[in-house]
Order: C-alpha cells, then sequence, then structure tokens
C-alpha cells in the first residue's frame, strides 16, 4: 500500500472500548492489511457508539483530518462505519475515499448494496419480532408481568455474554475459526457457557452472531 490514511476503529458498549474487546482484533486487520509499501497511518480515532447512531465526533474528526491532508479512511469492516444507507451514502458523497479492509476491492455501487442489504436486515429482524409477539398474543399466551420479567433478564443475560465475547469471536475468525460448528466446538473447549448454561450447539452460535450483529 501506498499513501496516507486514517483509521477508524468502533465498537459498540462502553465495556468494550475500556476492556479493548474487538478493539485490538480491527487494528491488527489494518496493520495487517497496511504491512509492507510506502504508506503514513495519520492518524487513529476510535468510536464507542452504537452502529445506529448517526452523530458520530471520532468519525467526523476523522473524516475532517482525511479531507485536510487528502488521506485514504480506513476500518477493518464495513459495518464499523454504519448500517444505515443513508448515512454511507453521503459519506460517498463527501468524496472522501474508504477503503473497509474486509473488502478492499468493493466499488462505490458495492458499497451502497451492501449497507442496504444490512438495513433491510435490521428491519426485517425487528418486523419478525413484532410479528412473533402478535402472534403469541393471538393464541393466548399471557404476555403478563412475570412472563415480561422473565423475558427482560434473559435478554440481558444474552446481551452481556454476546458483549464479552465479542472479542473472543473476532479473534477466532481472524485465525480462520469462521463455521458455527467450530466456534461452538472451541467455545465448549473453553468451558464458555450459553445463556442458558448450556453447552454451544450450531443454533446457538448463530444465535449469538446474530445478536452481536444487531448490537454492533
Amino acid at each position: 500500500m501506498e499513501g496516507k490514511f486514517i483509521a477508524y476503529y468502533r465498537v459498540s458498549t462502553v465495556k468494550q472500548g475500556q476492556s479493548g474487546l474487538g478493539l485490538e482484533a480491527q487494528k491488527a486487520a489494518v496493520e495487517k492489511y497496511l504491512n509492507g509499501g510506502h504508506w503514513t497511518l495519520s492518524g487513529e480515532f476510535v468510536e464507542v457508539e452504537s452502529g445506529k447512531r448517526k452523530n458520530r465526533p471520532q468519525l467526523n474528526a476523522a473524516l475532517a483530518l482525511c479531507k485536510k491532508q487528502k488521506a485514504t479512511l480506513i476500518i477493518a469492516k464495513l459495518d464499523r462505519l454504519a448500517r444505515n444507507l443513508h448515512f454511507i451514502s453521503g459519506l460517498m458523497e463527501s468524496r472522501i475515499e474508504f477503503l473497509a479492509v474486509d473488502n478492499p476491492t468493493a466499488n462505490r455501487l458495492t458499497v451502497q448494496i451492501l449497507a442496504a442489504v444490512a438495513e433491510e436486515e435490521a428491519r426485517a429482524i425487528s418486523a419478525r419480532t413484532k410479528a412473533a409477539l402478535a402472534a403469541a398474543k393471538a393464541r393466548g399466551v399471557v404476555l403478563g408481568k412475570h412472563g415480561s420479567k422473565l423475558g427482560k433478564e434473559n435478554h440481558k443475560r444474552a446481551i452481556k455474554i454476546a458483549n464479552a465475547l465479542a472479542g473472543t469471536i473476532e479473534e477466532l475468525r481472524a485465525e480462520g475459526i469462521t463455521s458455527v460448528r467450530a466456534i461452538a466446538a472451541v467455545l465448549n473447549t473453553r468451558g464458555i457457557a450459553t445463556p442458558q448454561g448450556k453447552q454451544w450447539h450450531s443454533t446457538s452460535v448463530q444465535r449469538l452472531l446474530k445478536r452481536m450483529e444487531q448490537l454492533a
């Protein structure tokens, strides 16, 4: 690689930001991609914010520096920028060059399509959840205080585990362990339990990865 680059890293929670979960994997991916050649990493910006939020002070600062130095914004993964098509389109219209390590050959049309797919996926998940609740209510399932409280506790526990395992999953993927079956085997070997205190299987890992995507 050649030229000037500004790196942008994002994690979704304060806990991930303080512990370094996710950040180290993103930095390692950028450093590996830039390894060799005549290049300069003029700055690094870290954001602790959900991908759904449009207000990103650190990203704005990174973009301003890119424009000032005529540098390229580099990120580890496209979803570190946003899952919002309007946001991605606005970034592209700013005429600032950016490069995603996980898809370096993507052109502007490809990037817009990927962002649109991510946004539609998030919308579909929300719609399915609402439909499932409506169907349960139609069947006579009582969604009272006890059920609501239990559901919230399970949800909180699942989110807590998803946040705690974010860095581990990224490390496994960086090592080439990407299939849900292989990830399940590693988690079980390390003695890490599911939110229900059970062993991991392909289905439970898929739910974990989906939850991590929603939190990102």
